[in-house]
C-alpha cells in the first residue's frame, strides 16, 4: 500500500456482542483529532447512562501514531487493548470505537471479558463501510496573471484540488496534492514565472 494512502470508516456504525446476560453495545465513529474524544465519550455515557462500563480505544492519523486505550474500570488491559486490537485488524485510523457494557450479573472473567470487547468491536467494524483516503499536502501559490494558462494546464493535467481563488492581476489559489505527487508538481510548478508557492499543512 502506498504510504499516503490510510483506511478508515465512512459514518458511524453499530455493533453488539452478548456473553452470560451481559450486553456489549458497541459504537464507531469516525474523527479527526484528539479535541472530539471528550464530548464523544460524554454524549455515549448519558445515551447509555444505565451501562456499568463505557471502554474505548481510538487511532489518529495517516501514520497511525497517535492511540490511547481506556478500560473504564474493567481490569487492566481487558477492554481497551482488544478494541484496540480490532482497530489494528481492520488497519484503521481517524476512528474511536467504544464499547458500552450492561452488566449481567455473572463475572466473565478476564479470558471472556477480552472476548467480548475484541467481538463488540469486530460487530462494529463489520458493520462499517471502509473506505481509502490519500494524504495531501496543501499549498498556496501566488502568480502574475499572464501566466495564468501555464498555471491551470498543470492544475489540469496533475489532477490538482482547489480551493479558495483570486484572480486579478496578482492572482492566488490554495491547493491539494497526494504527497506522493509532490515533487513532480512542485517542480512543474517552479518553472512558471513570478509564480511562489507557501506550504499550508499535510492531512
Amino acid at each position: 500500500m502506498n504510504s499516503d494512502i490510510y483506511k478508515t470508516i465512512t459514518s458511524i456504525s453499530h455493533g453488539i456482542y452478548k456473553e452470560k446476560g451481559s450486553r456489549f453495545v458497541s459504537i464507531a465513529i469516525p474523527i479527526s483529532g484528539q479535541e472530539e474524544i471528550k464530548p464523544i465519550i460524554d454524549r455515549i455515557k448519558k445515551e447509555h447512562h444505565e451501562a456499568r462500563h463505557h471502554s474505548y480505544a481510538y487511532m489518529i492519523g495517516h501514520k497511525r501514531n497517535i492511540w490511547r486505550v481506556n478500560d473504564d474500570g474493567e481490569p487492566s488491559g481487558t477492554a481497551g487493548r482488544p478494541i484496540l486490537g480490532q482497530i489494528n485488524s481492520f488497519g484503521l485510523t481517524n476512528l474511536i470505537i467504544v464499547v458500552s457494557r450492561y452488566f449481567g450479573g455473572t463475572l466473565l472473567g478476564v479470558s471472556g471479558l477480552l472476548n467480548a470487547y475484541r467481538s463488540a468491536a469486530e460487530s462494529a467494524l463489520k458493520n462499517a463501510e471502509l473506505t481509502e483516503k490519500t494524504v495531501n499536502e496543501y499549498y498556496e501559490i501566488s502568480y502574475p496573471y499572464i501566466s495564468m494558462n501555464d498555471v491551470m494546464k498543470i492544475l489540469k493535467e496533475e489532477n490538482i484540488g482547489q480551493s479558495e481563488q483570486s484572480f486579478d492581476i496578482e492572482c492566488r489559489i490554495l491547493l491539494n496534492f497526494r504527497v506522493s505527487a509532490k515533487e513532480k508538481v512542485l517542480n512543474r510548478l517552479a518553472r512558471i514565472d513570478g509564480l511562489n508557492y507557501r506550504y499550508i499543512e499535510t492531512h
